[in-house]
Formats: structure tokens, C-alpha cells, sequence
């Protein structure tokens, strides 16, 4: 099975992630992890879904698909292959904890990242 991510970003409203489940379990796909988040200041609502196409849908017909159903809520969104690796820089201040867990997640494979570069304004974490 291949797994997918889509992000979306828009105005909240009610229904947004019951069009989006619906349309997913429509083209036979099954959602493995959800998060949303509604900021009460700017009135956006941002959603992050992982899921596997059950039935073998491509990257290219989900997106095209998605179309009817992002339009009522003028939707910005993108699907990703969670296969292909996301290229990541990391920005370090003096505070190393965040550096060394982001690494530690990213060895152990728990981070499917490739890091191309850490860029800090101290030398504190030059040898991590």
C-alpha cells in the first residue's frame, strides 16, 4: 500500500474534515493519522492527513479528485508520497535539546527527513 500525506489550509468552517474523510474513504483510502489546528486569531484552519490508498489510487487522480471537494472551502492543499523524503535545514540556537532529539528522531529512522544542512549563529553545537 502507499502511503500519502495531505496538507490543507483555509478559512475554518464547520465540515471541512468530514469532506475530507468522506473523500478519502470515497477513493478507497484509509486514514492512519489526523491533525488539525484552528487559529481563533486568523480564523484559518490547518489539517495534516496521512492515509493509505487501499485500493491503489495514484498521487495524480487523488489530486485532480480533490478538486470538487476543496472548492466549497477554498482550499489550499497539496498531497505528498511519504515515501520520497522531505529535504529539512535545521536552524540551531544556544539551546541544544530541540537539535539533539531532532537528530536522534531522524537516526533511528522516526524522522523519514534527509537534513542538508544545520545553520546556527553559535559554534555551542558545532561538533553534534
Amino acid at each position: 500500500m502507499t502511503k500519502y500525506c495531505l496538507t490543507v489550509t483555509c478559512t475554518s468552517t464547520r465540515g471541512i474534515v468530514a469532506a475530507i474523510a468522506n473523500y478519502l474513504a470515497d477513493q478507497g483510502c484509509n486514514i492512519t493519522d489526523s491533525s488539525q489546528f484552528d487559529d481563533a486569531q486568523t480564523g484559518k484552519f490547518f489539517m495534516r492527513v496521512s492515509f493509505t490508498s487501499e485500493q491503489g489510487a495514484d498521487l495524480a487522480a487523488l489530486q485532480k479528485g480533490f478538486a470538487e471537494t476543496a472548492k466549497p472551502f477554498d482550499m489550499a492543499y497539496k498531497y505528498h508520497d511519504e515515501s520520497e523524503k522531505m529535504k529539512v535545514v535545521i536552524m540551531v540556537s544556544r539551546f541544544g535539546h530541540c537539535l539533539n532529539d531532532l537528530l536522534y528522531r531522524w537516526r533511528i529512522g522516526a524522522l523519514p527527513i534527509d537534513i542538508v544542512a544545520v545553520i546556527s549563529n553559535h559554534m555551542d553545537y558545532q561538533k553534534v
